[in-house]
């Protein structure tokens, strides 16, 4: 334990996620060693991003102005959405390449026991975005895990009657994976999403 402002700034870095003690300790120590300068520069940026940076008012995804650099492109195809839990996710995708259609982030996914259900999300903003007639595919890519699977079941319920095709992106085993270490969700997956070789 530290005094003072030491342990405030010790104990603030730890309520960041993935930040334990140890590491935020760590940071703390960094910060305090570091040129007067680099300190400054990075609490004007955290401020800076509190007063700038707000979501989009179509798709929930990060922004800087009304809309995302996603939906302020003409050039996206507005025919199908991919639906993710967070803006990260948005980020993670685009890194494809593989997808130039349009997005909508749900802020998280439902988890009953933690008390987050449909109306915590932003999921009747996306029932909104579906009265759309271009509209002709969702794509569901929320995190291969018991809430995503709950969220991504809940989300084909519900837009499956509309007569728009919902797909699931494909998950299994990683490249580079063994299948002993593998679990049984995965493998699963893995055998429902196996495709014919050509």
């Amino acid at each position: 334990m530290y005094e003072g402002v030491v342990q405030d700034l010790i104990d603030e870095l730890g309520r960041l996620p993935g930040v334990g003690p140890k590491s935020a300790q760590r940071i703390a120590f960094h910060l305090l060693e570091a040129d007067e300068d680099d300190v400054r520069r990075l609490a004007e940026v955290l401020l800076r991003v509190k007063e700038t940076v707000h979501f989009c008012e179509i798709c929930f995804n990060v922004a800087e102005s009304n809309l995302c650099r996603v939906c302020a492109d003409p050039q996206r195809d507005t025919t199908m959405i991919c639906v993710v839990e967070e803006s990260k996710d948005v980020v993670a995708i685009e890194r494809t390449r593989e997808f130039r259609g349009r997005y909508h982030v749900l802020g998280g996914a439902l988890n009953p026991i933690e008390g987050i259900g449909p109306g915590d999300l932003h999921v009747t903003e996306l029932m909104a975005r579906l009265g759309d007639s271009t509209l002709t595919e969702i794509i569901i890519a929320t995190n291969p895990n018991h809430t995503g699977e709950a969220t991504a079941s809940y989300l084909a319920r519900q837009i499956g009657p509309m007569g728009i095709k919902v797909s699931r992106l494909a998950s299994g085993l990683p490249v580079g994976g063994d299948l002993e270490y593998a679990d049984e969700v995965t493998l699963g997956r893995a055998f429902e999403g196996r495709r014919v070789f050509a």
